[in-house]
């Protein structure tokens, strides 16, 4: 069994380790708490077993644990210039063993563990069992509906850590990859701008039409494409087109 309220007052005891003023541990702190939200709302929209639903809601809770560290570190959600962190989080959870702290049934470890290392990677790993698969699928929907989310409201600066993408291009390869329907390595990145068409991407790896209908339903693609321009004139007409594929895709997979 999973006791939901031992699992939060655990997390809120280890967030109080970090800065409360620094805006980005704010957004993460509340980023984890929605994730959390949208996983248990997925898996009981999949019509899951109780305990499948309690394991989504504490996946959600963990999955971005290794952010706090990274922050404090290295002051960057950017894993390619400071650590993964995922992997930072399984360590802290498995190695520092602070998943004690979470939850008492050791039976849900690997599952656990193997969710929170597929997270952010651009594609589940092959070897996971069916359950295992299922909860790697879920966190990755929640996590990139609430980034959806985050990407409308929070400030620029936090999320992107710059204040304006307007002087950036849209390289030619995430343009490319964009409109071949893929999911964007963010190796691949060169600027903010690519990162930003990254999060675009995300439509194509939903793996639940309920995330894809939360999408729909919060007009996220409209509220995210409003908040940027680019002054290069290719660059926005890339950007237009970009949305437009994006807001189409949405609104077939998720009125089908």
């Amino acid at each position: 069994m999973i006791n939901k309220e031992k699992a939060l007052k655990t997390f809120e005891e280890y967030v109080e380790k970090y800065n409360p003023e620094d805006e980005k541990i704010r957004l993460k702190k509340e980023h984890i708490q929605r994730v959390a939200k949208v996983a248990e709302e997925i898996a009981k929209s999949e019509n899951l077993t109780d305990e499948d639903i309690d394991l989504a809601w504490l996946i959600g809770l963990l999955h971005d644990i290794g952010r706090f560290e990274q922050i404090r570190r290295y002051h960057t959600f950017n894993d390619g210039k400071s650590i993964n962190h995922a992997e930072m989080g399984v360590k802290i959870l498995f190695d520092d063993g602070l998943i004690k702290e979470f939850v008492e049934d050791r039976r849900y470890d690997e599952l656990i563990r193997k969710a929170i290392l597929n997270h952010n990677r651009a594609r589940i790993e092959s070897g996971l069992n069916e359950k295992e698969l299922l909860h790697a699928k879920i966190i990755r929907d929640a996590d990139k509906v609430d980034i959806f989310y985050s990407l409308t409201v929070y400030s620029k600066e936090a999320v992107w850590e710059s204040p304006d993408l307007s002087d950036e291009i849209i390289s030619d390869k995430i343009f490319q990859e964009f409109k071949e329907d893929k999911t964007i390595e963010y190796k691949d990145r060169v600027s903010h701008a690519d990162g930003l068409i990254c999060h675009f991407a995300y439509v194509y790896d939903f793996n639940f039409k309920y995330s894809l209908q939360i999408i729909y339903r919060n007009n996220y693609i409209d509220k995210l494409y409003k908040r940027h321009t680019f002054k290069d004139e290719e660059t926005m007409k890339r950007y237009d087109e970009i949305y437009e594929l994006a807001k189409k895709y949405v609104e077939e997979k998720a009125l089908q």
